[in-house]
């Protein structure tokens, strides 16, 4: 049985980023897979490095300690799911603030002569479901950062069989039935991932 972990990044259980959230974890339960369902702002993550975390950055006793459990959790994963809004063209604060404190050296990568090396290769499977506000072109001419994050530095870390990043752009003016096909699309992604 595949383990996923599911972070989900939004402070809103009405949000259209829940339903994404809900259809993911559905879709990877009726997969039979196990489902670690992470809602970071539900179990109140706190995004903050602190300043002793940071002194102890290259420590991974003491890089780990603060976060132990949510390192476990990621660890045990044999897949990742992010499921997360942009906003400002980025990750909102408290996914943003789980990357910076949990894919710590010793964790989602390690260091060899100076060089990164992937430390997280029994994540097999890589997803993001996201939403961005404006246009494909805008969040290009920006750069995507979002997209250039995942699909690069996280899949670096995992080295992952599979990868999908599936979002939906321009939901400022998303109409009912774009939103309903995207969420028909999501469930479809995650039965095949």
């Amino acid at each position: 049985m595949t383990r996923a972990l599911v972070l989900f990044a939004h402070p809103c259980p009405e949000s259209f980023s829940a339903a994404l959230h809900r259809a993911v974890v559905e879709a990877l339960r009726g997969r039979g897979w196990e489902v670690d369902d992470c809602d970071l702002n539900a179990e109140g993550f706190s995004p903050v490095l602190t300043a002793e975390e940071r002194r102890g950055y290259h420590d991974v006793a003491a890089n780990t300690r603060p976060v132990l459990p949510y390192v476990e959790r990621l660890r045990a994963a044999e897949a990742l799911v992010l499921v997360f809004p942009v906003w400002n063209f980025g990750f909102p604060a408290i996914l943003k603030g789980f990357f910076d404190r949990v894919f710590l050296p010793g964790v989602s990568f390690r260091l060899e002569a100076g060089r990164v090396r992937p430390n997280l290769t029994q994540i097999r499977r890589l997803a993001a479901v996201t939403t961005y506000g404006g246009t494909r072109l805008r969040a290009m001419l920006a750069g995507d950062p979002p997209r250039r994050i995942v699909t690069r530095a996280v899949w670096h870390v995992t080295r992952p069989e599979r990868l999908r990043y599936l979002a939906l752009y321009d939901m400022n003016r998303a109409t009912d039935a774009r939103r309903e096909a995207f969420l028909g699309r999501v469930r479809a992604e995650m039965a095949a991932l």
